[in-house]
Order: C-alpha cells, then structure tokens, then sequence
C-alpha cells in the first residue's frame, strides 16, 4: 500500500513541480508578475494553445521549448499512474488499506496470521468460531482462499518485513500464527516477532523436522508439523480407532452425533464466589453440566483428570469438556460474560 500510494503522491509532486519551475522560469526570464507567470506555465504545461501575455524573448522561446519536452514525458507519467489507478482499481484498493489500517489501529491484544493457505485459512475459522479478534497477512494478492469480503481484516503483503507486522499491530497482538509454506520464511517471522514484542505467544508451522529446532531458538513459543501430525493420526485411526472416534466429538469430523468442545476458564475470569475453592466445591457437573478433565495449576503445571479436592486458585485455569450446546452456558454461568 506504501508503495501505491508513494507512486501515486510522487505523479502529483512531479506536476506541481513542473508548475513552479515554471512560474519561476517565466518570472527570472521574462519578467512576468506571478498571475502571469502562472498562466503561462499552466497554458505550457495542458498545451492548449492559448497566446502568450506578452511576446516572447529568444531566450523565453528557448526555456518554453524546453519546457514544453520536459512536460510531455511528465504528462505522459502522470497518465499512465491516473489509467492505473482509475482503471485498474489501484484507488480503490490504496483506499480500502487506508480503512484496514484505521481498523487495525483499534485492535489490541489480538492475533496475527501469516499466510492464509490450507493450515491458515483453517486457523481462521476457528479464530471466527472463538469470537476473536485477528489480522492476516498475506503475500499472494491472488490467493484463491482469500474470500470476496472476508469477515476479518486482511493486509496483502509480505509478513517477512518489520513494516508489514509493525502495519498489522504486532506491538499490540497477544499472539501470533506463522503458516506460511516456506520453513525459512516461517523461522524469519518468528525472529521478528520476537525482536519487535518480547511477550508475543508465537505459534508456528514447520514442514521438515530439522526447522523445529531452529524456529525454538527464533523464539517460537510452539511448533506445530501437520505433515507428522497428520501421519501419526493416520496411524492412530488404526491403533486406537475408539479414541480417535472420541476426538472426533471434539472436532467438526464427527458425523452424525452431538458435537463436544474444550473451554477454558481461568480463576480471573470467575464470577468471585467461585474462587478460591477445589473442584469439589465448585460442583462444576451439576452447576453446568461440563466435567473439568484437566487444571493448569500456578506451580504444578498441566493435571490431567484432577482429584476433587484439586484447589482452583490464583493463575490457575480449568479445562471443561461440554457439549456444543451449552458451552455458552458453562463460560456465562462461571465468569458472567
């Protein structure tokens, strides 16, 4: 967008300054007062034909001369941007990445995606179910993924450059999605992420094993493989067909039965009579209906399957399986929102 529009405000300064070269010419050679120093440069410049104010010196025929071959490539210039910009929606795009940036400006504490290809594209829709607020930047202004008028802000360009994220509110976001196809792009992004906020959750994707380690060392809070998780999946659909039949529940692949999704709920989003007290007291199943299956706990870290008297205190964040259904009700009955 910087670029159009550096292109589009270059054209303009080249015809103004054309202008007042030649308003200055007309005033040093010919002796003209402003008004009719002006004039001439405007006549000169459209050549439209008009006569001259006064008659002109060898020396004034010489300069409009020059003038005028000078002002022919100019013309031409600005022509050519104008066609690009009126005929080519160029305008139209300039403007709609002035309105994106004015949105992106308000977000705060959001996600970033780089790359809307098969895995970032699915990332979006997930992010859109969530109710998150996030930006995606993309490199190929012919993605085909890309839809017509997508539902999130979108900025066509390359996440490889500070500009670009710094455009995209990296200084503001809580996290951000690395998916695009290149590993060494991918362990790039992650490095500066990491360079322009220190606190960013980096989350990223890498295609060979080897880039794994290296995207950890960029600054990468997780790496993901889909190629590796897609095989050992694969492998699991054989090796323990009842689990991966109970983790389709919580994905959109189960067919044909209530569908069941993770919440998660941390002790500062509790409704303050809630705090402070083990899963016992809480009474999350009868409350809600949702079964707590795993705390993330201050000091302990991850408890899969927590005993009853498993205390919820500060910092700490319960993991609630629940159906579709009522999830709404789980998260408004504990937190209120």
């Amino acid at each position: 967008m910087l670029q159009q529009l550096r292109t589009f405000i270059g054209a303009l300064f080249l015809f103004f300054l054309s202008l007042v070269i030649g308003t200055i010419g007309f005033m040093l050679i010919e002796d003209y007062v402003l008004i009719d120093a002006f004039y001439m440069a405007v006549i000169t410049i459209s050549t439209v034909g008009f006569s001259e104010v006064e008659e002109l010196s060898t020396s004034g025929k010489l300069f409009t001369a020059l003038y005028i071959i000078v002002n022919l490539g100019i013309f031409t210039y600005i022509i050519s941007v104008l066609t690009t910009y009126l005929f080519e929606g160029k305008l139209k795009s300039v403007f709609k990445n002035i309105m994106t940036d004015r949105e992106i400006s308000k977000l705060n504490n959001h996600v970033i995606v780089c790359g809307y290809g098969r895995n970032g594209s699915q990332a979006c829709e997930e992010l859109l179910k969530a109710g998150r607020a996030f930006v995606v930047i993309e490199k190929d202004p012919s993605n085909h993924n890309i839809p017509p008028n997508p539902d999130f802000q979108i900025l066509i360009a390359d996440a490889t450059f500070d500009d670009n994220l710094i455009s995209a509110g990296i200084e503001r976001a809580k996290e951000i999605l690395i998916t695009t196809p290149s590993d060494a792009s991918n362990v790039f992004i992650t490095l500066t992420a990491r360079g322009l906020n220190p606190n960013i959750n980096i989350i990223a994707r890498a295609a060979e094993k080897k880039t794994e380690s290296k995207l950890y060392r960029a600054g990468a809070n997780h790496v993901i493989m889909p190629n590796y998780l897609g095989g050992t999946f694969m492998a699991q659909m054989v090796t323990k067909p009842v689990v991966i039949e109970f983790l389709d529940l919580l994905t959109t692949r189960g067919r044909d039965q209530q569908k069941y999704k993770l919440e998660a709920v941390s002790y500062n989003d509790l409704k303050p009579i809630y705090r402070d007290k083990t899963l016992a007291e809480l009474r999350i199943r009868s409350l809600t209906g949702g079964n707590v299956i795993a705390v993330k706990d201050n000091v302990k870290g991850m408890i899969p399957n927590p005993t009853a008297d498993t205390f919820i205190g500060v910092d700490d964040t319960m993991i609630i399986l629940c159906s579709e259904e009522n999830a709404k009700d789980v998260i408004r009955t504990l937190t209120g929102k």
